[in-house]
């Protein structure tokens, strides 16, 4: 019988760092064995430059990726709704179960900064990732 992939989604206002480091990370770490989508209550038109250069740091390319709007997720329900730190409510995203992660937005800082909060965003999803098993 085949195993039911656990919905994650990571939700920040402009879906353009935080949420878009956290899925890159999930589905890099999580092999296959989890869904990962993100999306932003006002996405911006691009990805933040500074996190496609620090996440191909570690090997994973966001490149190809784009900002997405909660009404881009599928009409599902998530098994876990993560929130950025961003005070977003996300009432239009049916889950299972809230966490509310308070990661600062690097926007505007040195690339350092972006280092710090990818690295903290990393370490966040490999808990994250061992307690869905």
């Amino acid at each position: 019988m085949k195993q039911k992939k656990v919905k994650i989604v990571f939700v920040c206002v402009e879906n353009a760092r935080r949420s878009q480091m956290a899925q890159g990370f999930a589905e890099s770490l999580g092999q296959g064995k989890v869904e990962v989508y993100s999306a932003g209550s006002r996405p911006s038109s691009r990805i933040d430059p500074l996190v496609i250069e620090v996440m191909k740091e570690k090997g994973i390319d966001l490149s190809g990726k784009r900002p997405k709007e909660l009404n881009d997720l599928p009409p599902v329900e998530m098994d876990y709704l993560v929130t950025m730190g961003c005070e977003e409510t996300c009432p239009a995203v049916l889950s299972k179960r809230v966490i509310e992660w308070d990661i600062p937005d690097p926007k505007g800082k040195p690339i350092d900064v972006y280092r710090r909060i990818r690295d903290f965003i990393e370490e966040r999803i490999k808990a994250l990732l061992k307690d869905v098993g």
